[in-house]
């Protein structure tokens, strides 16, 4: 450091800088705003119970799901993860209809 870098260092240290920290008591400090947190949890069902209809997912998807566990995409745009026999239950009407319009 040279001389002039020192003055300039000194000559910032007894201006603005302190100001400041020099009574802490001055009035200005950290305010704390409260503020109410409201959690919305949403039921997360992937036994197929939460609605009871069959729904249409390709043949492909439905045996990856099988062999990894993943959440298959019906038609409809249910997402989960099959668990049940569909033919245990009635078909979805949403599928059904997006389904015959793609024939």
């Amino acid at each position: 450091m040279t001389m002039s870098d020192m003055t300039m260092l000194d000559g910032m240290s007894d201006g603005l800088f302190d100001a400041p920290l020099s009574d802490p008591d001055s009035g200005t400090g950290t305010a704390v705003l409260e503020r109410t947190e409201t959690k919305t949890e949403t039921k997360k069902s992937d036994d197929g119970d939460a609605d009871r209809f069959a729904h249409y997912v390709s043949k492909e998807r439905m045996a990856e799901s099988r062999l990894t566990g993943r959440p298959v995409v019906a038609l409809c745009g249910k997402v989960w993860v099959p668990k049940h026999n569909p033919s245990d239950y009635p078909v979805c009407p949403d599928c059904k209809r997006i389904y015959d319009e793609m024939r």
